[in-house]
């Protein structure tokens, strides 16, 4: 089954987490029966950007908490969007480098086939360098999985 256009899930992930205001989020999820949330986290150590998605995910909904797949499924999907902040280095403060982030959870079906069943997408979003203000620079990862 095809992809529907209006329903590309990382693409509304990365414009999510791209929005100046929780207004303009609004417009842009508006009209899709998705499920989404959106949060900060900065730190030296991976485990704690990873623990601040899954806990903004569990808190509004996205995943169940008693249902394995699902956090399994998240938890895939964060690795990946993390690849792609760190370059595929999955290491921050043991090598010096921390971590300033948005990030935008949506989840949703993008098929046109409902038997397709729902994905999780999960774009970051911020600064990434060394533990120093102002030697940072930008940085943008996707994640996604089916559930």
């Amino acid at each position: 089954m095809a992809l529907r256009k209006e329903h590309r899930i990382g693409r509304h992930a990365t414009l999510l987490v791209l929005a100046d205001d929780e207004s303009e989020q609004q417009a842009l999820i508006n009209g899709l029966e998705w499920k989404w949330c959106s949060g900060k986290v900065g730190s030296m150590e991976a485990q704690k950007v990873v623990a601040a998605i899954e806990t903004a995910a569990k808190q509004h909904g996205l995943i169940q908490n008693d249902v394995y797949r699902e956090a399994h499924a998240l938890y895939h999907t964060i690795m990946e969007a993390l690849h792609g902040i760190t370059r595929g280095q999955m290491q921050l403060g043991s090598i010096l480098r921390t971590v300033g982030l948005r990030f935008a959870i949506v989840r949703g079906n993008p098929y046109e086939s409902e038997a397709e069943g729902e994905w999780l997408a999960v774009a970051l979003y911020g600064t990434i360098g060394a533990p120093v203000k102002g030697l940072e620079h930008e940085t943008l990862g996707l994640g996604i999985n089916h559930i």
